[in-house]
């Protein structure tokens, strides 16, 4: 597992661009309220995954009056949060850990036919990621939000073995 704790690096805006329409899932839409003169004034935040189901995934954050408006700007903000994740067949290359405030999750590669054992809010963003065998295991708190950060920073965190030849100057 790796000890890198850095924030993932997001795809450059033109490399976004050139994937076209990407599939969307709602995670959570929260509801709030503001206490006026005239009674309760609602708004809406709305929390989405972003991804081809080819290696690419993001997430959105958004906040507007009504619903549509608040999906349709998490979806523009996950656009800009694009990362890309490397797989081995149908899971992930090792074992990793991700980590953002008090959410932690534990994600290990799998054999094929497996599918996807995780949580509604993990299994969107593995899903849109294109990985379809995985074992995971959240730990600490289970907020949405947080856990889709630290999935995202776990999988940002995946290296090929080619990709750690590179880094050590040494041929697999």
């Amino acid at each position: 597992m790796g000890n890198s704790k850095k924030s993932p690096v997001y795809l450059d805006r033109s490399e976004a661009e050139r994937l076209g329409e990407l599939k969307e899932e709602r995670v959570k839409v929260n509801r709030s309220a503001k206490v006026v003169k005239g009674g309760r004034r609602f708004a809406f935040s709305a929390l989405t995954v972003v991804g081809n189901q080819d290696g690419v995934v993001g997430y959105g954050f958004g906040k507007a009056k009504e619903i549509p408006s608040a999906m349709q700007k998490a979806y523009q903000d996950g656009r800009k949060h694009l990362i890309r994740v490397p797989r081995v067949g149908t899971s992930i290359p090792h074992e990793v850990e991700g980590e953002f405030c008090a959410s932690k999750i534990r994600m290990i590669p799998a054999s094929p036919g497996t599918g996807i054992i995780a949580g509604g809010t993990v299994r969107a963003v593995l899903e849109l990621a294109g990985v379809k065998d995985v074992l995971t295991k959240s730990f600490g708190s289970h907020n949405p939000i947080n856990l889709v950060k630290a999935t995202l920073q776990g999988l940002a965190q995946l290296r090929t073995k080619a990709e750690f030849s590179e880094l050590r100057g040494k041929k697999v």
